[in-house]
Protein backbone atom coordinates (compact mmCIF):
# COMPACT_ATOMS: atom_id res chain seq x y z
CA UNK A 1 0.00 0.00 0.00
CA UNK A 2 1.13 3.88 -0.24
CA UNK A 3 0.71 4.49 3.10
CA UNK A 4 3.71 1.57 3.72
CA UNK A 5 6.20 3.46 0.96
CA UNK A 6 8.88 5.16 2.73
CA UNK A 7 8.63 8.91 2.34
CA UNK A 8 9.24 10.45 -1.10
CA UNK A 9 8.72 7.53 -2.88
CA UNK A 10 7.38 9.74 -5.89
CA UNK A 11 8.64 7.15 -8.42
CA UNK A 12 7.16 4.45 -6.80
CA UNK A 13 3.64 6.52 -6.35
CA UNK A 14 3.96 7.28 -9.82
CA UNK A 15 3.82 3.19 -11.00
CA UNK A 16 1.22 2.94 -8.73
CA UNK A 17 -1.09 5.84 -10.62
CA UNK A 18 -0.81 4.27 -13.96
CA UNK A 19 -1.05 0.25 -12.69
CA UNK A 20 -4.22 1.04 -10.75
CA UNK A 21 -5.00 4.30 -11.55
CA UNK A 22 -5.08 7.31 -9.02
CA UNK A 23 -6.59 6.95 -5.75
CA UNK A 24 -7.28 8.86 -2.39
CA UNK A 25 -4.28 7.44 -1.07
CA UNK A 26 -1.74 8.40 -3.67
CA UNK A 27 -3.07 12.24 -3.71
CA UNK A 28 -2.64 12.25 0.11
CA UNK A 29 0.99 10.84 -0.39
CA UNK A 30 1.11 13.73 -3.23
CA UNK A 31 0.08 16.64 -1.49
CA UNK A 32 2.10 15.50 1.68
CA UNK A 33 5.02 15.31 -0.01
CA UNK A 34 4.64 18.55 -1.53
CA UNK A 35 4.73 20.47 1.91
CA UNK A 36 6.69 18.40 3.88
CA UNK A 37 9.60 19.73 0.77
CA UNK A 38 8.28 23.14 0.25
CA UNK A 39 11.19 24.79 2.02
CA UNK A 40 13.71 22.19 2.05
CA UNK A 41 13.71 21.15 -1.86
CA UNK A 42 11.39 22.90 -3.93
CA UNK A 43 12.17 20.83 -6.88
CA UNK A 44 11.15 17.75 -5.28
CA UNK A 45 8.11 19.74 -3.52
CA UNK A 46 6.46 20.74 -6.94
CA UNK A 47 7.32 17.41 -8.79
CA UNK A 48 3.35 16.68 -8.78
CA UNK A 49 2.96 19.17 -11.34
CA UNK A 50 3.13 19.21 -14.91
CA UNK A 51 5.78 21.47 -16.30
CA UNK A 52 2.55 24.05 -17.69
CA UNK A 53 0.37 23.73 -14.83
CA UNK A 54 -2.30 26.40 -13.30
CA UNK A 55 -2.88 27.55 -9.75
CA UNK A 56 -5.52 29.81 -9.04
CA UNK A 57 -6.39 31.77 -5.95
CA UNK A 58 -9.94 32.91 -6.61
CA UNK A 59 -10.40 35.04 -3.61
CA UNK A 60 -7.42 37.42 -4.69
CA UNK A 61 -7.83 37.18 -8.25
CA UNK A 62 -4.53 35.23 -8.46
CA UNK A 63 -3.38 33.39 -11.29
CA UNK A 64 -0.05 31.70 -12.02
CA UNK A 65 1.06 29.48 -14.48
CA UNK A 66 3.69 26.73 -14.90
CA UNK A 67 5.40 24.82 -12.21
CA UNK A 68 8.98 27.34 -12.51
CA UNK A 69 6.45 30.53 -11.30
CA UNK A 70 4.35 28.44 -8.45
CA UNK A 71 7.67 26.99 -7.65
CA UNK A 72 9.07 30.05 -7.45
CA UNK A 73 7.35 32.32 -5.39
CA UNK A 74 6.59 29.56 -2.90
CA UNK A 75 10.58 29.41 -2.69
CA UNK A 76 10.42 33.33 -1.66
CA UNK A 77 6.91 32.91 0.73
CA UNK A 78 7.47 35.26 4.06
CA UNK A 79 5.55 33.32 6.54
CA UNK A 80 6.13 29.63 8.23
CA UNK A 81 3.07 27.57 7.27
CA UNK A 82 1.91 24.33 8.55
CA UNK A 83 -1.38 22.50 7.16
CA UNK A 84 -3.22 19.43 7.83
CA UNK A 85 -5.43 17.93 5.46
CA UNK A 86 -8.59 16.41 6.57
CA UNK A 87 -10.44 15.01 4.08
CA UNK A 88 -9.04 13.90 0.41
CA UNK A 89 -11.95 12.20 -2.08
CA UNK A 90 -12.44 12.07 -5.70
CA UNK A 91 -11.82 9.78 -8.60
CA UNK A 92 -10.65 9.84 -12.22
CA UNK A 93 -9.21 13.25 -12.72
CA UNK A 94 -10.45 15.41 -10.32
CA UNK A 95 -9.77 15.30 -6.87
CA UNK A 96 -10.91 17.29 -3.74
CA UNK A 97 -8.16 18.03 -0.02
CA UNK A 98 -10.13 19.86 2.78
CA UNK A 99 -7.30 20.98 4.83
CA UNK A 100 -6.73 23.70 7.28
CA UNK A 101 -3.86 25.74 7.60
CA UNK A 102 -1.81 28.03 9.64
CA UNK A 103 0.47 31.03 8.88
CA UNK A 104 3.50 31.90 11.27
CA UNK A 105 1.67 30.11 14.49
CA UNK A 106 -0.97 32.35 13.89
CA UNK A 107 -5.22 30.84 13.86
CA UNK A 108 -6.10 28.35 11.92
CA UNK A 109 -7.49 28.85 7.90
CA UNK A 110 -9.69 26.37 6.49
CA UNK A 111 -9.44 25.05 2.44
CA UNK A 112 -10.12 23.83 -0.40
CA UNK A 113 -8.18 22.89 -3.12
CA UNK A 114 -9.50 21.21 -6.46
CA UNK A 115 -7.12 18.91 -8.62
CA UNK A 116 -7.04 18.07 -12.04
CA UNK A 117 -5.16 15.94 -13.26
CA UNK A 118 -3.32 14.93 -16.44
CA UNK A 119 -1.72 11.58 -16.37
CA UNK A 120 -0.20 10.81 -12.79
CA UNK A 121 0.61 14.86 -12.09
CA UNK A 122 -1.49 17.94 -11.01
CA UNK A 123 -2.03 20.20 -14.18
CA UNK A 124 -4.73 22.86 -12.67
CA UNK A 125 -4.91 23.25 -9.03
CA UNK A 126 -7.65 25.71 -7.20
CA UNK A 127 -7.21 26.59 -3.73
CA UNK A 128 -10.38 28.66 -1.72
CA UNK A 129 -8.86 29.70 2.12
CA UNK A 130 -11.82 31.16 4.63
CA UNK A 131 -11.32 31.90 8.35
CA UNK A 132 -12.70 29.77 11.08
CA UNK A 133 -15.99 30.96 12.80
CA UNK A 134 -18.30 30.03 15.83
CA UNK A 135 -21.15 28.40 14.93
CA UNK A 136 -24.48 30.62 15.09
CA UNK A 137 -26.73 29.35 18.20
CA UNK A 138 -29.66 29.28 16.06
CA UNK A 139 -28.67 26.05 14.27
CA UNK A 140 -27.73 24.26 17.70
CA UNK A 141 -31.09 22.06 17.14
CA UNK A 142 -30.40 20.72 13.80
CA UNK A 143 -26.75 20.34 14.20
CA UNK A 144 -24.79 16.89 14.98
CA UNK A 145 -22.97 16.03 17.87
CA UNK A 146 -19.08 16.62 16.87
Amino acid sequence: SIASLPRGSMATVSRIHRMRGVDGAAIRAMLEQHFEYARTDPDRAHAMYTEDAVLEFPQSGERFVGVENMREWRSNYPANTSFEFREVRGQDDLWIAELSVRYDDGPESFGVAIHELRGDKIARETIYLAEGFEPPEFRAQWRAAS
